[in-house]
Order: C-alpha cells, then structure tokens, then sequence
C-alpha cells in the first residue's frame, strides 16, 4: 500500500465488526422457547466520496476499509493503479461512515468527468444512492394482530426445497417465498440475485392483490437490512430467513415491528425479534 495511505488495511479495533445479541432458539416440537446470545456481523453503510462528491453507498462490514476503498476504485474503474490514489480518510458521517478518497489530480479530473454507467454494480451496494441521508427506510405497515404457529413455520420449510425447480436444475439460486398462515406454499420465486427473489414475489403477490397479514415470508438467502426494507415495504410481519441476519437487519426489523427469524433449520429456528407473533407448539 502506498506509503501516504490512511490506515493499514486491518481492522479498527475502535469498530465493532460483530455484535453479539440475545435471542430465542424454538425448537418445532417444543413448548419452551430457550435463551441464547448470537455473534452477528455489523452491517453499516459507508459512503465513497471522490473529491468532496459522493460517488456511491456500499454495505460492508467495517473493517478493511481503506482495502476496500482500493479495491472498489478499481473495480468501477475509478482508477488503474495504487499511484492514482494519494490517499484515503475514513471518517464519521450520519448514520453510517464516509470514505473519502485523494486521487490524484487527473484521475480526479477524468472521474469527474465521466458519467457512472451503473450505479451500486455489486449485491452489497444500495443501488443508485450516493449520499447516506438517501438510505431508504420503509413506512411501517407490519400488522400487530398476525400471529403464526411454528409448526407452520415448518411446512413452510419442508416445502420449499422441492419448491425451488431452478435451483434444483442449477443449484445456483435464491429463493423467496410466500406461506399462508398455515404453512402452505402460495408463490415461490428464484433469481441468482437474493434482493432480485424477494422482489419477484413481492411483485407476484402484488399483482394477485394478496393481504400481507395472510402470510409470512421466507428466504434461502442471508438477511441483510435491504431484505427486511423490502419486506417492510410489503407490509410482511414475519420473515423467516435460511441464513443469519445482520447486526442493521434487526435494527430495522424492530423498527417496523417485524418478527425476524432465522438460522432456520430442519429441527430449530432463532428468534431475533418480534417473539410475541410466534405459537410455540402444544405441550
């Protein structure tokens, strides 16, 4: 790394990377509900600025960063060598962090003057957004009366792996899926995209003009705050995700008052938020 860099590429000891957060493991055949911490990953938007102007907001992990800064200028094509970049300042900003990148002056000029062909090229990006105050944040629409059985919570698991054709044939894709109350199936949507799955069915139940508080979400992907923004769009209460969530997924997941689970496996689920919408099973 060029000697006028800011920072060494490792972790700030001062960020927190990973969070640890209490929660609730419901086994299906169980009654009681058993108290347990989880590590997370720290999920946090952080602002690329190339000579005082904004250029795009990313979701990392906050750790790396003046890596990450490198990498990033030269994969959008920013840059073509270390020598372009003078020097890079991480800095605080609302709501998030702020990168801010010293390219050498004519890089600077010729990056300014070229028009970004596409914006957020990467499925860690929010795309189309330069500035943090932009990050999008839902309306609350999940709807307090929805309560589910975890009992229904596992037909809708079993279901969904013969459910997914696509990702059968390629085993390569995502899934997002829609479940009434009861568990049952009612649209399945693949994509090699996770955010792209989700708004497939987001549209399809759209279209088929289906009340959200009849059902639940389901996803085979991680769940990252973009996910629960989605489903909060929706108007969705619950979601059910394969994967872990992020440290900004539950965060925002109380903040629409939706009832986040994950970690979903064959014989157990993890409650984040939201165990009051749960039926546990009969004793």
């Amino acid at each position: 790394m060029p000697p006028n860099s800011h920072g060494t590429g490792e972790a700030d000891a001062s960020v927190e990377t990973a969070r640890r957060v209490p929660t609730l493991v419901v086994a299906y055949d169980d009654a009681v509900a058993r108290a347990d911490t989880r590590d997370l990953a720290v999920e946090m938007p952080v602002n690329l600025v190339y000579g005082s102007v904004p250029y795009a907001v990313m979701m990392t992990t906050p750790a790396d960063l003046v890596d990450f800064a490198y990498g990033f200028s030269l994969t959008e094509g920013i840059v073509a060598e270390a020598e372009e970049i003078r020097g890079v300042t991480v800095e605080d900003g609302e709501g998030g962090l702020r990168l801010l990148v010293d390219l050498a002056p004519g890089r600077l000029r010729e990056h300014l003057a070229r028009k970004r062909a596409i914006s957020g090229r990467t499925g860690c990006g929010v795309c189309g957004i330069d500035d943090l105050s932009a990050l999008p944040m839902a309306e609350t629409k999940a709807a307090a009366s929805v309560v589910v059985e975890i009992a229904a919570v596992e037909r809708a698991l079993a279901a969904l792996g013969d459910a997914q054709v696509l990702n059968r044939q390629t085993r390569a894709v995502h899934a997002a899926a829609w479940a009434d109350l009861d568990g049952t199936l009612v649209a399945v949507r693949e994509d090699v995209g996770r955010h792209n799955g989700l708004d497939k069915l987001i549209g399809a139940l759209m279209r088929d003009r289906i009340d959200p508080a009849t059902g639940f979400v389901v996803i085979t992907s991680r769940c990252s705050f973009e996910m629960i923004e989605k489903a909060a769009s929706l108007g969705a209460s619950v979601v059910v995700a394969i994967s872990a969530p992020t440290s900004l997924a539950i965060d925002r997941a109380r903040r629409h008052g939706i009832t986040l689970c994950a970690i979903a496996r064959s014989d157990t689920l993890t409650v984040f938020t939201g165990r009051e919408r749960l039926i546990l099973a009969t004793p």
